[in-house]
């Protein structure tokens, strides 16, 4: 029922809405542009996976494959872009993984 009451407001607001995500796609480049390395590269990563996910849901709304294959891209380019601004790491996550494991059973023991 959300779902239905989501898509009927961004469809009544749709040409506001995909504006707004092309507005967001367009501050966020350029950010990198003006500030180059100094750029704050997480948030723009997910300013873009935002702005990503409101132009997929537009154009799924609007039966546009070709923008929804575009943006679902978008989308998955940011998660990967977010993962590396914030230098996350799989060694580091099975540690901290294996660390909380340790703690939950010595809880329990």
């Amino acid at each position: 029922m959300l779902i239905n009451t989501l898509n009927s407001f961004i469809f009544k607001y749709i040409k506001f809405i995909e504006m707004l995500g092309v507005l967001m796609r367009i501050f966020s480049f350029s950010l990198v542009s003006w500030l180059g390395p100094e750029s704050p590269f997480l948030f723009v990563w997910a300013f873009n996976t935002t702005d990503a996910v409101i132009l997929s849901w537009c154009s799924m709304l609007k039966k546009d494959s070709a923008y929804t294959l575009l943006n679902v891209f978008w989308i998955m380019v940011g998660i990967v872009g977010m993962f590396r601004a914030s230098h996350f790491s799989v060694v580091d996550f099975q540690s901290v993984w294996q660390h909380f494991l340790s703690q939950v059973v010595a809880l329990f023991t």
